[in-house]
């Protein structure tokens, strides 16, 4: 295999990843590139939440819980299946 076919074929420069780490070392194009360390895990993803908000979700939470099931009437169509008692 030639020198361009080897560059651009992804599983070749799997068995050879010293001369991928060596081809971005001395790529002018990524060291162009602006330098930005990100540290996600040094702030909170979710926020607290406090006083009303909490309250309000707490009462939001009980109507849910208060609310009567809904039957989907599954039993119904799998008993108008015969051939689902055989596997179920």
């Amino acid at each position: 295999m030639n020198s361009i076919h080897s560059r651009l074929n992804p599983f070749v420069l799997m068995l050879d990843p010293e001369a991928v780490i060596s081809a971005m070392e001395g790529s002018m194009n990524l060291r162009g590139l602006r330098h930005r360390i990100c540290r996600p895990l040094d702030k909170p993803l979710i926020p607290k939440t406090h006083g009303l908000d909490r309250v309000l979700l707490t009462q939001f939470d009980a109507v849910i819980d208060n609310e009567e099931f809904m039957d989907s009437g599954i039993e119904s169509w799998v008993d108008a299946q015969p051939a689902l008692h055989a596997v179920h």
